[in-house]
């Protein structure tokens, strides 16, 4: 792979309109190539014995019908409250 030019590099600096100091320019010189560098060593990797997937697991969503279920009472819905007062949900203070 050929490398990447300290021209390069402030050309994309220019494009991104950042402005670079000599010492950003060498650093993101090296950062570029080492980047590249390691996308090169990916890219000559075998994978054509390996199945395509979307996920590691083959989980599925397991879906429960949304059904609204009415309380018969304020005490037995209270009864999921962490903390109540005066019969309401008492929830910590968010905004000081």
């Amino acid at each position: 792979m050929a490398d990447i030019t300290t021209s390069e590099i402030v050309h994309i600096a220019n494009l991104a309109m950042l402005n670079l100091s000599e010492n950003e320019i060498k650093n993101y010189t090296k950062d570029m190539q080492e980047i590249l560098n390691y996308a090169e060593i990916i890219n000559k990797i075998d994978t054509s014995n390996v199945d395509e997937t979307i996920g590691v697991a083959e989980q599925k969503n397991r879906f429960r019908k949304d059904e609204i279920i009415p309380f018969k009472t304020r005490e037995n819905l209270l009864q999921n409250a962490p903390s109540q007062d005066e019969g309401m949900f008492q929830i910590p203070k968010v905004i000081s």
